[in-house]
């Protein structure tokens, strides 16, 4: 595991954008399961204002790792989201695209993207792996769209869930627990001061709250993880990282 602190959301987009490039280097086909959430929009806006160019984007084949019930108009789609802040932005071809259809019956969808996963995406292990998984972590421990109170679902042998919302009830389909840590790369971007409390347990006793958090069971079998921080959601590390 690797941890990366930065004084900045700026600083912290800029790193990241390296570290992907690095992986789109000399290669054709890099497959990346997207997050939603504040940060990677922000990440989105930093490449379509500053790296329109200078990233390979039809060598990015981009899948998601959760996506929300809801219609890909709707405000609270991961995929509109990504649209609105970065496709409608850069020269990604439409065939690169792979949303979850938010749309459809929650259980029909996720067989419907297993399928898709299967044969999109390079298998290790009869399991698909993706050359990146982008994470964000929740105040509750939660990753994905799996959350605390389902934490089973991580284990389950289906390449694709439904978890629900534990507030508001919503249903959203996810990447299991062994599609995720069955990734090449798994890069966590963390940021800001109320997930500082959750940061230090994952990241200093993972093993001890495993059983409790979601984002604790990352532990990808290529022993590829990264954690992207902005300096709040860090402040309670101890240690020199």
């Amino acid at each position: 595991m690797e941890i990366k602190i930065f004084d900045d959301l700026a600083s912290l987009n800029e790193s990241f954008t390296i570290y992907l490039k690095e992986i789109l280097k000399d290669r054709e086909r890099v497959t990346v399961a997207l997050s939603g959430g504040s940060t990677p929009k922000s990440l989105f806006d930093y490449w379509a204002q500053h790296h329109k160019n200078d990233i390979d984007w039809k060598s990015l084949f981009l899948f998601w790792g959760d996506e929300r019930c809801v219609a890909p108009t709707d405000e609270q789609s991961n995929y509109k989201m990504t649209k609105d802040h970065l496709l409608d932005h850069v020269a990604i071809p439409e065939k690169n695209i792979f949303r979850i259809k938010g749309e459809n019956d929650p259980d029909t969808e996720a067989e419907r993207y297993s399928t898709l996963l299967q044969m999109e995406v390079e298998m290790a292990a009869a399991v698909p792996s993706f050359d990146l998984v982008i994470l964000g972590l929740g105040d509750d421990g939660h990753t994905a769209s799996i959350f605390p109170y389902e934490i089973n679902l991580w284990e389950n042998a289906n390449l694709c869930v439904v978890g629900t919302h534990p507030d508001s009830g919503q249903k959203r389909v996810s990447l299991s627990g062994k599609v995720i840590n069955q990734a090449q790369r798994v890069a966590f971007l963390v940021t800001g001061a109320a997930k500082a409390e959750k940061v230090k347990q994952i990241i200093e006793s993972r093993e001890e709250v495993a059983a409790i958090y979601p984002a604790a069971k990352v532990d990808p079998v290529s022993r590829n993880l990264v954690w992207f921080l902005d300096k709040e959601a860090a402040r309670l590390l101890v240690g020199n990282y």
